[in-house]
């Protein structure tokens, strides 16, 4: 086996018109990648950003030892715009900047998506689209957009949209930060602290669940008291900028994988698009995506198998190694799709 590196580079994609009529002015999309590209260019495989997530932290699933493997794949994270990578309010000059920076839907992450699939590495088909929370969700975007290019999804801890109490949940986490005196309706000169530590510390209580708690699991991770853990929110919340929380939040808020030209508006349609093979794998204790709601979504995409997650961590289950069984769980069932729908 060869080594493998990790690169790291920017599509410069000019103006970009978006799905609500605006404009992203000299927008640009950062990815990683790993592995080549073969000469059927059919071995990519994509794996979406999740919320408050850097595209690093999809590299635990990519590895010799994993179905995801970079000696025979070319695999690449695409960052979502607004979350500090790709464009974003903290890296933009000019109108878009900070609170000007405007608003982005899961449409607009993926069609920006295909255009670096297309010019960069040719218009190359899909092996596997994979992505946790609001990365699954570009995942089913995918699916139910470009069906003849992918081959197979896995949506780890996801809805194919933001459910009603799901905006509920995000309601308040925004409310947490949005309402420090310092942050000034998103012109702060300088970091709205309090917000920050408020939105992590609310947030806490939902990335898990009630039995991560009752069950103590956070010692698990090497946290010695919940309070250890909450500082440990706030302390991931302070190294990111509020701006960017709020507009990728927004995209979370407003995603539906119909809500483009495409669908418009029809969600039954745009799950019956999805007809490849696909594995829906929420967590039967995540608190916004839940189960309930994912195996809704799962029963009307034609390819799709439903399998949930039988895990104490809530949301985080989904995540790349956050819990060696999901975590196991999650590879297996990449392993699966990708053995089934090889070349």
């Amino acid at each position: 086996m060869s080594k493998k590196q990790w690169f790291k580079n920017d599509f410069k994609a000019g103006d970009l018109v978006l799905n609500n009529g605006k404009t992203l002015h000299a927008a640009s999309l950062r990815y990683h990648r790993i592995g080549e590209l073969n000469a059927p260019k059919d071995n990519l495989i994509l794996l979406p950003t999740y919320y408050g997530g850097a595209a690093a932290g999809n590299y635990p699933w990519v590895g010799p030892d994993c179905p995801l493997d970079p000696d025979k794949y070319c695999i690449v994270i695409p960052s979502m715009l607004g979350a500090g990578e790709s464009s974003s309010p903290s890296n933009t000059h000019g109108q878009d900047s900070a609170a000007g920076f405007p608003a982005i839907s899961l449409y607009d992450n993926v069609m920006l998506q295909k255009r670096l699939v297309d010019e960069v590495f040719g218009g190359a088909h899909i092996a596997l689209v994979m992505g946790w929370s609001m990365g699954g969700m570009q995942a089913l975007q995918w699916g139910c957009l470009f069906p003849q290019q992918v081959r197979a999804v896995l949506a780890t801890c996801c809805t194919a949209r933001c459910y009603p109490h799901n905006k509920v949940f995000l309601e308040g986490v925004k409310a947490a930060l949005a309402c420090d005196q310092n942050f000034q309706g998103g012109h702060y000169q300088s970091p709205p602290e309090q917000g920050l530590r408020a939105f992590g510390r609310v947030y806490a209580g939902w990335a898990y669940s009630q039995a991560f708690f009752r069950h103590e699991l956070w010692r698990n991770l090497g946290f010695h008291s919940i309070e250890a853990l909450l500082q440990f929110w706030e302390q991931d919340h302070l190294t990111q900028d509020a701006n960017n929380l709020l507009t990728v939040l927004d995209t979370w808020q407003r995603g539906d994988i119909s809500d483009n030209p495409v669908f418009k508006g029809n969600y039954k349609a745009a799950l019956a698009a999805i007809t490849m093979p696909t594995r829906v794998m929420p967590s039967a204790t995540d608190l916004y995506f839940t189960a309930e709601d994912a195996a809704r979504d799962a029963c009307q995409m034609p390819g799709a198998t439903f399998e949930a997650l039988p895990s104490d961590w809530g949301h985080i289950a989904g995540g790349a190694g956050r819990e060696q069984q999901s975590h196991q769980k999650i590879l297996a069932a990449a392993a699966s799709l990708l053995r089934e729908t090889g070349p």
